[in-house]
């Protein structure tokens, strides 16, 4: 991976993970309730703005001439990990 950019990389792994999800929000409609389920759909969620203590999960900075709201939030379950793992795998082995 030394011959790519980091856009490329970084947007090659944003696909993995958006399509890792579509297949974990598939899995949920196909699986039937159990561990099997609870295993594959259970989220790990990452929020920016309440890190830094506010609720909302936005982090705002008022200026009085003008309100900025900056937020980020992560929700990985494990679909989303073997989706981000299969392409880095994609992007490291077919160039």
């Amino acid at each position: 991976m030394k011959n790519r950019d980091i856009s490329l990389i970084a947007i090659g792994l944003l696909i993995g993970a958006i399509i890792g999800g579509v297949i974990g929000n598939l899995m949920a409609w196909m699986l039937p309730e159990g561990v099997v389920k609870d295993f594959f759909l259970t989220s790990f969620n990452i929020d920016i703005g309440s890190s830094v203590g506010n609720q909302n999960g936005v982090i705002i900075i008022d200026l009085k001439i003008i309100t900025l709201k900056f937020g980020l939030a992560l929700s990985l379950n494990f679909t989303s990990v073997i989706g981000i793992a299969t392409s880095y795998y994609i992007l490291r082995f077919f160039r």
